[in-house]
């Protein structure tokens, strides 16, 4: 610490010395089409801290210290950003005269295409793990088609999660430390008022935080920030909704201080492009600032976005072939109508307090204070002593009857002759009753009574997973112009979270009571809570599992910046702490000591270290390196090992390393606009937990007869390893023509055979009480990581009138995307007979490459078209926007996994070799051809 403060007050002595005489700057913003003066767009000076808000006349003054060459930004919402090169003499005040501000209501109108795929409502993939990059836009031609034309393919920006970026409202950080991933739907519906936003991509410096090596997001929601004016919205679509109105109001900063912009939205529909995807969602944001004096602002933020949404499923090869790849098979008829089993349910408020101090022209003082509470459900069908209510359950099927499954396989060996007769029966029971038969659910919670059925115990209920979070957060940043040269970034923030973990039930389906039992077991074993033994549910009641998961983290970052006539560079470093903590609210019959009160406490202390340079070859040329270094703490919800159930932590648990760096070569010119980019990321020591059912897991050394098991699944000491490049290119052949190029050629790849734990609980019912199991190391070395195309490409053509009115389309084309594969399958325990502990005799090295191969998806080629037009009328602006996705319609798979239930060679073996696999990869596909029209009037 002694050493970091020398080398700042060092540096600080060092340019006093050098300190300049301080000059004005000085000019009038005015909109470009009425020509009348604009108030409040922000003026800054790039690379400084100083910033100011323009009159009602639309005037602004800034002092600063003269450089050679500066560059001076407005910004305001609703127009496009004005970015001018000026230079300065020392001693000569500058007046820039009348600058003009064009609207961008054009330009903004494909940000309402900000939408929610379905991966950003679908935590649950199994082991597919998704991320959103759509809540971004920006004029980066790459940035633009990762998010709007890639985005359909589920692209990833340089392959790495959500949880590699930092998403901040006003400075403070959105990512939610149970995932470390911000929580997309919290935002959903308030596209109009979060357009105020920053960014910077990979490790490049942001003024408010240390961030991520994908970069750092940063939202505004000042009041006074916002375009004075009420905007109307109406849209049409048929991918997540088929209907959205907003309407927004900004008031403007009025003679008093006040200022305030208010929102609410409406986004539905009885069905999405999926069946049975119904989508219900509100959306509700108020910002008030008041301006307490030149120096002093406060301004409170509130938004309230409930959503609800059908789910669709991820299906097999089989079953899409037998029910098209639109198939859900969450929903069915009730009372003629549709009903989604599996609905997630987002309902979070936040509430924000901002203050805003200017120090003195050179430094800002912004601090603030966030409060989030509310609940995250995912609903699903349970079930005691019946069928499985799943319509292609693997014994409904026709393969079950085709392959093995359909005998008693004990040791796997042994002729089987398909059943074809059989098999065929069961496709036509299938085509004739494929969806959830919600009628048969309540006949059978109810008893035969003299006149009809009563309700009895429920064999069927539904249910939520449910999620309570209440985050307390403070957080403040300072930033400060020390010299000419130097700049001073800093800030601190500080999260509480309590989350209260339980299974909700929603609905009885007709039945008196469900039994909080688990009916695998027996006796004390099959409680849920030993201390309310035998406890018959209601509608409303917790059960199941129930506790909270404790949290705090603080994080400080420093950071400077080094401003010079041909050079720039930083540097940056952050510190923080880590807590978690279990506490059982059940004592659970399997794990009657280490499931009630309170885990141990884990404590993750974690650094970071980055920095860049920045070489202007000439006024249109730049050459940048930025390169960090940094640990990160696992995130909560990887920290345990079962948290459901018992306290225990994850054997091996520790930070994370990552290490990231990143070459660009720009050139802007007024025709060309040209960005080249090579990056290289490593991340070390990740976890990850995930849970199934495997078929001939185990072996004699299990501690008893049943190979078979509903597991956990621990990977410790993954290691990811991201290489690749980024081309984007846009040149303007004329005033109304331009082209846009944007390439991503990538190699996503585990670099390391991470070791894997086996958790079987149910050996709690055995005399044996052994229940962890190390499988020893899982050969993924070099495997793709999945979820994202690799390699992705698109050429587009805007053609843009002098009457307002433009017409755009590109061409995608996105490959080198794979499979998400099971790691048990790749342990040496694989090929190990479970009924004699032996190797399969059988088990070829040929034949298990040739099982255990990554399956890589087909290439996905794109068309999307788009064309909008604006009117100004009598001085109200109307803009109408169009578009149509993938018209060329064409199927392609957007991300699959594998299934774990054949967790040994002959299992595995025998199910491919039958042709209709019933335990084979399960797919999620794209949307096909698809519209969006939007309309959106300003008053």
């Amino acid at each position: 610490m002694r050493k970091k403060y020398a080398v700042f007050f060092i540096v600080w002595f060092f340019n006093i010395g050098s300190a300049q005489q301080e000059i004005k700057v000085t000019g009038i913003v005015m909109d470009a089409r009425t020509q009348n003066p604009l108030e409040n767009v922000v003026v800054t000076i790039q690379n400084t801290a100083l910033m100011q808000l323009t009159s009602k006349a639309g005037k602004f003054e800034l002092h600063i210290f003269p450089q050679k060459e500066q560059l001076l930004l407005l910004r305001s919402q609703g127009y496009k950003d004005y970015l001018l090169k000026f230079k300065s003499d020392l001693g000569k005040d500058i007046n820039l005269g009348i600058l003009q501000l064009e609207d961008t209501y054009s330009d903004e109108v494909p940000a309402a295409l900000i939408t929610l795929s379905d991966n950003d409502f679908t935590e649950d993939n199994s082991s597919s793990e998704m991320t959103s990059g759509l809540l971004q836009s920006s004029k980066d031609p790459f940035m633009q088609a990762s998010a709007f034309s890639w985005g359909q393919a589920r692209f990833r920006v340089r392959g790495l999660d959500s949880e590699n970026g930092i998403m901040m409202l006003n400075g403070m950080s959105m990512n939610k430390i149970y995932d470390g991933r911000p929580q997309w739907s919290n935002w959903g519906g308030l596209n109009n008022v979060l357009r105020n936003q920053e960014f910077s991509i990979g490790a490049a410096p942001s003024n408010y935080t240390f961030g991520g090596i994908l970069g750092t997001q940063q939202i505004y929601t000042r009041a006074s920030l916002y375009r004075k004016g009420t905007s109307l919205t109406f849209s049409g679509s048929n991918t997540t909704y088929s209907l959205r109105a907003i309407a927004t109001y900004a008031s403007g900063m009025n003679t008093s201080g006040w200022a305030y912009v208010i929102s609410a939205g409406k986004r539905w529909a009885e069905e999405g492009y999926f069946e049975g995807t119904n989508f219900n969602a509100d959306s509700f944001f108020l910002s008030v600032e008041k301006k307490l004096s030149n120096k002093h602002s406060l301004n409170f933020t509130g938004f309230y976005t409930p959503n609800s949404r059908g789910k669709n499923s991820a299906n097999t090869k089989e079953v899409t072939r037998l029910l098209g790849e639109k198939y859900n098979s969450y929903w069915g008829f009730q009372s003629g109508e549709k009903r989604n089993a599996r609905i997630k349910n987002v309902q979070e408020p936040l509430l924000m307090l901002n203050h805003y101090f200017k120090i003195d022209d050179k430094t800002n003082l912004t601090s603030g204070v966030m409060y989030q509470f509310g609940k995250v459900g995912n609903s699903n069908l349970d079930y005691q002593n019946a069928d499985s209510p799943d319509p292609v359950y693997y014994k409904n099927m026709p393969s079950y009857f085709s392959s093995l499954y359909a005998k008693d396989h004990g040791e796997f060996s042994g002729e089987f002759t398909p059943d074809y007769e059989n098999a065929e029966k069961s496709k036509i029971a299938l085509f004739a009753n494929h969806q959830i038969n919600w009628d048969a659910l309540y006949l059978a919670n109810q008893k035969p009574a003299e006149k009809g059925y009563i309700p009895s115990q429920s064999h069927y209920v539904l249910y939520e997973d449910r999620t309570d979070d209440h985050t307390f957060a403070v957080n403040s940043n300072l930033n400060t112009l020390i010299t000419p040269n130097i700049s001073f970034d800093t800030g601190f923030t500080f999260k509480k979270l309590k989350s209260h973990n339980f299974q909700y039930l929603l609905d009885l389906l007709g039945g008196e009571y469900f039994e909080d039992v688990d009916p695998f077991y027996k006796g004390n074993l099959s409680q849920s809570d030993l201390q309310n033994p035998n406890r018959k549910v209601g509608k409303g009641d917790a059960y199941g599992y129930n506790y909270n998961l404790l949290a705090q983290t603080a994080e400080v970052f420093t950071q400077f910046k080094f401003t010079y006539n041909k050079t720039e560079f930083f540097l940056a470093q952050s510190y923080s702490m880590s807590d978690y903590q279990r506490e059982g609210l059940y004592q659970n019959g399997l794990y009657p000591t280490t499931s009630l009160g309170k885990s141990e406490k884990l404590k993750f202390e974690n650094f970071g270290f980055k920095g860049g340079f920045t070489y202007k070859i000439s006024g249109k040329q730049l050459l940048f390196l930025n390169a960090a270094h940094l640990t990160r703490a696992p995130s909560l919800r990887n920290a345990f090992s079962n948290s459901r159930l018992n306290n225990s932590v994850v054997d091996g648990i520790e930070s994370e390393n990552i290490s990231s760096a990143d070459a660009n070569y720009m050139y802007r010119s007024p025709k060309l606009k040209l960005r080249l980019t090579a990056y290289y990321s490593i991340i070390k020591n990740a976890s990850k937990t995930s849970f199934f059912y495997a078929e001939g897991i185990f072996d004699n050394g299990a501690g008893y007869d049943a190979t078979d098991a509903f597991v956990t699944q621990t990977l410790t000491k993954l290691d990811k390893k991201n290489i690749g490049t980024e081309l984007s290119l846009e040149y303007q052949f004329s005033s109304t023509l331009k082209s846009t190029l944007s390439a991503a050629f990538g190699k996503y790849v585990y670099s390391s055979n991470p070791n894997v734990i086996i958790t079987n609980d149910a050996n709690r019912a055995k005399d044996n009480l052994k229940t962890i199991f190390d499988f020893g190391p899982a050969y993924l070395k070099n495997y793709k990581q999945p979820g994202t195309p690799q390699q992705a490409f698109s050429f587009g053509l805007e053609y843009r009138d002098p009457k307002f009115w433009w017409l755009a389309a590109n061409l995608n084309y996105l490959a080198e995307s794979y499979i998400d594969v099971s790691p048990i399958s790749r342990t040496s325990q694989f090929y190990i007979n479970p009924a004699n502990g032996f190797p399969f005799p059988e088990a070829t090295a040929d034949r298990g490459n040739e099982l255990l191969k990554q399956e890589k998806f087909n290439p996905i080629t794109l068309l999307n078209v788009s064309s909008g037009k604006s009117w100004r009328i009598r001085k109200k602006y109307i803009g109408l926007f169009a578009s149509v996705n993938n018209v060329l319609d064409l199927l392609y798979k957007t991300g699959g996994f594998e299934q774990a239930r054949n967790a040994n060679f002959r299992a595995l073996n025998q199910d491919v070799s039958s042709g209709t696999p019933s335990f084979g990869p399960k797919y999620y596909y794209g949307y096909g051809r698809t519209y969006f029209l939007n309309l959106t009037i300003g008053l």
